[in-house]
């Protein structure tokens, strides 16, 4: 029953990554096993086992289409482990069931590395070795927690050699970084539709945590650049499709104002773009690498990664808060950026014409007119919100619809409506969307960035300065930008109750947790190559490479060899008590002329003895056959009692030595 409780406690952690059909036959097959258990009834036949698992391979190809991959692996490794629980009749049974067991606990670093995550796969593996324990005693059961706490000290025993491997083996890309294939995922997207932001402003999961190097720049200049969006299609904004006629040249490029220096650790936002703070100090064109990743920034300012991020990165950032990008003149690559699909939102674009030719804006540049438009945003009824409700389901003009009839938006009905109005004066305009604000960390100085910081804002183009921000929520809504937000209690039971009766302490307890957390980052999961390295300086050498490397694996290996063999030497010394006292028989045997081994049992003894001795050595030998009960039946001693050897001493005396 302990094993059973071992195997659900390992597996449930996996119920939200698995088909409903599969934690419902998984729960059915472990109870049917445990009332089998209870009444000593005979397990199912191997043909019941067979049509069982025939039925978990159809579903499982029928809901993944595919018995390759992540989410399909994980499946039949729970069902395999679960069905294995039926075939339980000997013990190597339970230990191909351990293995499984083993094995299903790294899966779930595949889904999450959290803190959170690895102190219960900490507890699952103890369990695990619990039951390895119980199933190796020779005779019944020792009692439970004498069980868990040789598990627990062969647990400590092993995590020196842990510790040194995670320390000194060379770092390879890690697994977990394998993308699902079928999983929903919320946060940043390369394409944006009215509503899409509103969806995940009470997501308060991390998206990056970063630190400066010097003081904390205010919250309205926290803009981190993520995906931009100048294709509109009615309803969606998609990424630029270079024009292939243009030709290729490097935007221009100037910086200014305050430099910022810091520290960034990005979470896998499954992204091929890295929202970094808006300007960083490299211009287009310019690449670096993170941890074998090159990243190279687009025309567009964009960071974009050689592949879609999967992993946890970490790594130093520079930014100006003062930039401008080019062309700062009129160039052929601006004519994307005023393209409107035709036949839609005719009142926005005749309302931008009207704008366009008052008589005090007929000559008017760029940001005169972006002017205007945020004038009139803050001066009309427009209703920032949270829950806006769906555009588009009666009519496709749904830029008409914000801006005349319903006026109530989050951050990209706002920035969408702006770019419309602009390009319909003829203005280069584009979607930018990334995270604006963060929440300071106060225990370790590290400011947090959330789903929920996810953000939508417009550029425009202006001739002689390029492209420059614009944000129409810093209109309607400026505490959005200017005022960090307070942390909202998450969803859940023990998190909304707490967060009802005192806030302040639900906000201290987070906190915390989340400070342990990006220390578990730090310290374990961005332990990288670099990191590897630097210890190794710290060590003594003073350019680190794979050779040197290998040379200090190498030294460890001979150290940890020496230790094992002194401790070899220092354990014989000090044997078990037990097997003190069996020398000492043994020698007292040889003495009686029997050819008794080490490797001899005490009925093995006595079985040679009354070979040897006939009747005469009957009293030696039923003691001797006494002793193998003290030693291995239930509740034994750890050694032979003195009225024992008294007893052996007068009985080997009256046998006498042996003589042919």
């Amino acid at each position: 029953m302990f094993l059973l409780a071992v195997i659900a406690l390992t597996i449930a952690p996996h119920a939200s990554h698995l088909p409903a059909w599969c934690s419902v036959i998984t729960a059915a097959v472990l109870v049917w096993r445990a009332r089998l258990a209870l009444l000593g009834a005979a397990l199912p036949g191997r043909w019941i086992l067979v049509a069982v698992l025939a039925i978990v391979v159809g579903l499982t190809f029928a809901t993944h289409r595919t018995l390759l991959g992540r989410e399909a692996g994980v499946t039949l490794l729970v069902m395999l482990m679960a069905l294995k629980t039926l075939e339980l009749r000997a013990r190597r049974d339970a230990f191909v069931v351990f293995f499984l067991g083993f094995f299903l606990v790294l899966t779930h670093f595949l889904y999450s590395q959290s803190l959170l995550t690895a102190l219960l796969m900490l507890l699952t593996v103890w369990a695990l070795l619990t039951a390895v324990v119980l199933a190796q005693m020779p005779v019944g059961h020792p009692p439970l927690q004498r069980a868990a706490f040789v598990a627990a000290r062969t647990t400590l025993y092993g995590t020196p050699a842990v510790v040194l491997l995670f320390l000194l083996f060379p770092r390879i890309g890690p697994l977990w970084g394998v993308p699902s294939e079928n999983v929903g995922r919320t946060g940043l997207s390369n394409q944006l539709s009215l509503g899409a932001m509103s969806e995940i402003a009470n997501d308060e999961s991390i998206a990056m945590r970063l630190r400066f190097a010097g003081p904390v720049p205010p919250p309205e200049s926290l803009y981190f650049r993520g995906p931009v969006l100048s294709r509109f299609d009615g309803r969606q904004w998609l990424p630029a499709e270079r024009d292939p006629s243009l030709p290729s040249r490097r935007p221009s490029w100037r910086t200014g104002g305050q430099k910022l220096d810091y520290e960034i650790t990005l979470e896998p936002l499954r992204l091929r773009v890295l929202p970094l703070l808006e300007s960083s100090d490299q211009p287009p064109g310019s690449s670096f690498m993170v941890d074998e990743l090159r990243v190279t920034r687009s025309a567009d300012l964009q960071w974009l990664a050689a592949r879609t991020v999967t992993e946890r990165l970490r790594f130093e950032a520079s930014a100006w808060l003062g930039y401008r990008a080019g062309p700062f003149q009129p160039d052929l690559s601006l004519r994307q950026d005023v393209q409107l699909p035709p036949g839609l939102n005719p009142r926005t674009l005749a309302w931008a014409s009207a704008l366009r030719n008052r008589p005090d804006l007929a000559q008017a540049d760029a940001p005169t007119l972006a002017a205007a438009v945020m004038s009139h945003i803050k001066r009309e009824d427009f209703t920032y919100t949270l829950a806006p409700g769906r555009y588009g389901e009666d009519s496709p003009h749904v830029v008409d619809e914000f801006w005349f009839d319903r006026r109530l938006g989050f951050c990209e009905h706002f920035a969408a409506a702006f770019v419309v109005v602009m390009r319909a004066m003829d203005v280069p305009a584009r979607v930018v969307t990334g995270f604006q604000g963060a929440d300071p960390q106060l225990q370790d100085g590290y400011l947090i960035v959330r789903n929920s910081h996810a953000h939508a804002w417009a550029e425009f183009w202006a001739e002689g300065q390029g492209w420059m921000r614009a944000d129409p929520t810093a209109a309607v809504a400026p505490e959005r930008i200017s005022i960090s937000r307070q942390l909202q209690p998450a969803p859940g039971l023990i998190g909304g109750a707490l967060g009802t009766v005192n806030p302040e302490l639900w906000l201290g307890v987070r906190r915390g947790w989340e400070n342990l957390n990006n220390r578990w980052n730090q310290w374990v999961l961005n332990y990288s190559k670099a990191q590897q390295f630097e210890l190794m300086r710290k060590l003594g050498w003073s350019s680190p490479d794979w050779q040197a490397l290998t040379q200090l694996i190498a030294g460890v290996i001979v150290i940890v060899a020496l230790a094992g063999m002194a401790w070899t030497q220092w354990d014989a010394r000090r044997r078990d008590p037990w097997e003190r006292q069996r020398s000492r028989l043994i020698k007292a045997l040889q003495d009686l002329g029997l050819d008794a081994q080490a490797h001899m049992g005490p009925r093995s003894l006595a079985q040679q003895l009354r070979t040897l001795r006939g009747a005469a050595a009957e009293p030696l030998a039923q003691l001797l056959e006494a002793l193998e009960k003290q030693r291995y039946a239930q509740g034994a001693q750890h050694l032979a009692p003195k009225p024992w050897w008294r007893d052996f001493k007068s009985a080997a005396a009256r046998l006498g030595p042996y003589s042919s």
